[in-house]
């Protein structure tokens, strides 16, 4: 049997771990999810589910990581009892996981685009309003919709031929210091700007009027989506690492550089948007559109929109090569292919199935899954923000709680091995009970409340059959 690869240090797998969580959903979906659901309203919700929801899901990913040895598609094999079916699940983690790069690949384009685009030069110096229609353009054009898709699958899956060691660690550690490096000197240069005392007030003062239904469900999911959990990401590199420390520790160190880079992407966002007079509730575009107006209006724009949109590709990249490295791990256990094989295929296949979010703005814009607004990557991402994370989170969770499944005292005793911060007994009510309960209500409460339709939704509509 192949022996399992492993990472070469415990910096390391802080880093690819935070590397994985910290991605587009921290630097592209949270700041604008933040501006369109009330600003610090928002932030403050979200920093309450990220401990008290994602971390405790966090330290159950990697714990069922490391005790199986094995990818999110064969750990339940390796901890089930005899007959039972949680291994079901197993199956829709890798289906969640392609799903997620299926679109994620396509952003992650748009941002090489706009890197490359600013280092030419191509996106200062010209009008407020052709900066504005820059970003239509790009969707609209297909050769750069897939060619630039295409370069991020290429790349990603180049970097992982060599390896966990070799390529996937050793690559992501240098992005990640150098991310972190770069938001540092763009948020101190934020808060230079003259609109910096309205946009941190914006961005970090709790405005509780705002706070409803939407404003929650969205923090919950968007805690979710930024640290990847319910699709096994953790599992995985919990599946890399030895016995030495204990898994709460580790947790909290990767919680707090994702949310030491969302709250920094906002603090270099939300001071430019209140200088130059853009909308923060800007929506998906916020990042884009906002961020080339800022830059097209400040001196030296073309080397901070190079620098800022830098960071932004590396903080995609890392999430890409953790993902990918999932679905090349599950692909792996599951037909026994050699890591290059597996490159080339799920490459291949990967190109393939991101091909229609690449085309959905442009050649089948007509297809709209939702409102009248909606795209094939809003179905991709409906589904896997608010169906298989969370759904997938509940069985992790359910899992490692139940006398049916993994059970608590096995859970806690791996969690706890080794040095660091350990789970304490009296927090079992809580992971137990507590935990799973709000997250099926907040699951269930999400989708009753999804827009399906221009002003139709569940919930709408079982109201008004009474």
């Amino acid at each position: 049997m192949e022996q399992r690869e492993r990472l070469g240090s415990r910096l390391g797998f802080i880093l690819l771990s935070a590397g994985c969580a910290i991605g587009v959903g921290n630097v592209w979906k949270f700041p604008w999810m933040a501006g369109s659901h009330g600003g610090g309203a928002f932030v403050l919700v979200y920093f309450f589910f990220l401990f008290m929801l994602g971390l405790p899901v966090m330290v159950m990913e990697f714990s069922l990581g490391r005790a199986s040895q094995a990818s999110p598609v064969r750990l339940y094999q390796k901890l089930q009892k005899p007959g039972q079916k949680w291994h079901i699940h197993g199956y829709f983690s890798l289906i969640a996981n392609i799903l997620l790069v299926m679109f994620y690949t396509s952003v992650t384009g748009w941002i090489l685009y706009y890197f490359i685009s600013f280092v030419k030069g191509d996106m200062t110096g010209i009008s407020n309003e052709a900066s504005a229609q820059l970003f239509d353009s790009m969707q609209q054009n297909p050769a750069i919709m897939l060619g630039f898709m295409a370069i991020v699958v290429v790349l990603g899956f180049i970097i992982l031929s060599f390896g966990v060691q070799k390529g996937l660690e050793r690559v992501t550690k240098y992005m990640m210091i150098v991310l972190l490096a770069l938001m540092v000197v763009l948020a101190v240069n934020s808060f230079t700007l003259e609109g910096a005392k309205e946009g941190l007030t914006f961005y970090l003062k709790p405005d509780l009027s705002k706070l409803n239904g939407k404003v929650v469900v969205g923090a919950m999911n968007q805690a979710f989506f930024t640290l990847s959990l319910g699709a096994g990401s953790m599992a995985i590199f919990g599946s890399y690492i030895g016995k030495e420390r204990s898994l709460l520790g580790e947790s909290i160190n990767i919680l707090f550089l994702d949310t030491f880079v969302a709250i920094t992407a906002g603090l270099i966002i939300f001071p430019a948007c209140f200088t130059f007079d853009v909308e923060p509730t800007a929506g998906p575009k916020l990042l884009f559109v906002a961020m080339a107006k800022v830059f097209n209006n400040m001196a030296g724009g073309r080397w901070w929109g190079s620098l800022f949109f830098l960071f932004m590709f590396f903080a995609a990249m890392s999430t890409i090569i953790a993902v990918f490295e999932n679905i090349l791990a599950s692909i792996k256990e599951l037909t026994g292919w050699s890591r290059i094989k597996t490159c080339v295929i799920s490459g291949v296949a990967i190109l393939i199935l991101a091909t229609p979010c690449a085309l959905g703005f442009n050649l089948w814009s007509g297809f709209t899954p939702f409102t009248s607004t909606s795209s094939v990557m809003d179905l991709e991402d409906f589904l896997v923000s608010n169906v298989l994370l969370p759904a997938g989170s509940i069985c992790y969770v359910l899992f490692c709680v139940s006398k049916k499944g993994w059970g608590f005292d096995n859970f806690i005793l791996e969690a706890n091995t080794g040095k660091g911060l350990k789970l304490k007994k009296w927090m079992k009510p809580y992971l137990t009970f507590v935990l799973p309960t709000v997250i099926i209500f907040i699951f269930i409460y999400g989708l009753g409340n999804f827009e399906f339709r221009d002003n139709f939704t569940i919930l709408n509509w079982f109201k008004n059959l009474f």
